[in-house]
């Protein structure tokens, strides 16, 4: 699910039955600040998947600003996903960044973090005897 960057669904904790939680960064105090809160509530709830994607990142410094507290939060960072005007160019035109633009950087590094899980998730279906 998609929800608003608010902590009202781990407090209700309604995100309990999720098989994971990604937790979307973008280089700004306030958005970090809410991945902060955002986290331990997860732990807490006993999601055991929770990863970190940079978002909006427009420099190696923006990128390494969102890795740097992710790894101080002990939160894996599984994408760095670029700033990319096409985003805007796409929503203006009410299409998804793929069909507006399928070289766009943005959609090779969600394609990667779709492999990701696919990989993290079938093979913890293997290791759990197919359950």
């Amino acid at each position: 699910m998609d929800m608003e960057a608010s902590i009202e669904h781990l407090s209700r904790g309604t995100l309990r039955y999720v098989d994971a939680l990604l937790v979307v960064l973008e280089p700004y105090y306030r958005s970090m600040e809410t991945a902060g809160r955002t986290v331990p509530l997860a732990r807490e709830l006993g999601l055991k998947h929770i990863y970190g994607i940079g978002n909006k990142l427009r420099s190696p410094q923006d990128e390494e600003a969102v890795r740097a507290y992710c790894r101080n939060h002990d939160l894996q960072m599984i994408a760095a996903v670029p700033f990319d005007e096409n985003v805007t160019e796409a929503d203006r035109t009410g299409r998804a960044v793929i069909d507006y633009d399928a070289a766009s950087p943005i959609v090779a590094e969600l394609s990667r973090v779709a492999d990701f899980l696919q990989h993290e998730f079938a093979v913890k279906t293997v290791e759990a005897g197919g359950k």
